[in-house]
């Protein structure tokens, strides 16, 4: 039988670290929640980043994961892991080294692969845009259960119906998934506890998203939003064509903000300007 977490930080020294975003989960009832988030662990591949001493690697396993792969920055972290995948042969793979440069489509599955993770603070949007602003779609993964912060995951899920939270975030996630809040979790739950509350997002790829160019799309996002108190007649400018005749020719009303603008209509945009310009689309 595994050794209690508490047990397992104190024996390797394994005080969280702020350089690393490090937020240690230990309650056994919300990383058990986290992982009967997904759907058919028995037959999946589930990729887990930033595991810390394993306390949703555990979980993922007794749910029944036919197979884990973490990916751990940390170094201190990997003798508490490994004590895991010794308990369970063959059903945890370690990989010592930075998720920002690994690549899923490397991952030799004969099955779904699955992205389920309590993400480190600073990097978890840098990770969840690399997964989804990809020019590859569907991609290698079937479903992305990841853990934010609640301002993060607000963002993640918003539309122009939430102008708030709504930003290019929301546009991407929106446009390639289907995206939704889980459940929140509160501050007390992690060692340290951070100053903020949590959230678990389910993302869905959609098997056929509006087309449209993501590196475009990307362009068009990043000037609109760039200058969001601003009207589209004005923030598009940086696009190099005129942005009242990029907007008419997708429908808009020039006086528009970014904010007020749909999915589709942000796509409707990027389509226009690919014509208007010749971009080549990636």
């Amino acid at each position: 039988m595994l050794p209690p977490l508490r047990d397992v930080i104190s024996r390797h020294g394994l005080q969280a670290l702020k350089a690393l975003g490090q937020n240690f989960l230990l309650d056994l009832n919300l990383t058990s929640r986290i992982a009967r988030s997904a759907n058919d662990l028995e037959c999946a591949t589930i990729l887990e980043i930033g595991p810390g001493p394993g306390g949703l690697t555990r979980a993922l396993i007794a749910a029944g994961a036919k197979r884990v792969i973490c990916v751990e920055r940390d170094e201190r972290c990997l003798p508490a892991l490994d004590e895991i995948a010794q308990h369970y042969p063959g059903r945890l793979e370690i990989i010592h080294g930075d998720a920002l440069a690994f690549d899923p489509r490397t991952i030799d599955a004969d099955g779904p692969i699955k992205i389920i993770a309590n993400l480190p603070y600073n990097i978890g949007t840098a990770l969840l845009m690399k997964w989804i602003d990809t020019p590859d779609w569907p991609p290698v993964f079937d479903e992305l259960i990841l853990m934010f912060q609640r301002e993060v995951a607000e963002r993640i899920v918003a539309t122009n119906q939430s102008p708030h939270d709504y930003g290019r975030l929301g546009v991407f996630c929106g446009w390639r998934t289907e995206a939704k809040i889980l459940f929140d979790v509160p501050a007390q739950a992690f060692t340290p506890a951070p100053k903020v509350t949590s959230s678990v997002v389910k993302l869905i790829p959609r098997p056929n998203p509006l087309a449209c160019s993501p590196a475009l799309l990307a362009r068009v996002t990043q000037a609109a939003f760039g200058q969001r108190r601003k009207m589209l007649r004005q923030s598009l400018k940086s696009l190099n064509v005129d942005p009242l005749n990029l907007c008419e020719a997708a429908g808009l009303d020039p006086t528009r903000r970014a904010e007020t603008v749909s999915i589709e209509d942000f796509v409707a945009i990027t389509n226009c300007l690919s014509r208007m310009s010749n971009f080549i689309p990636q």
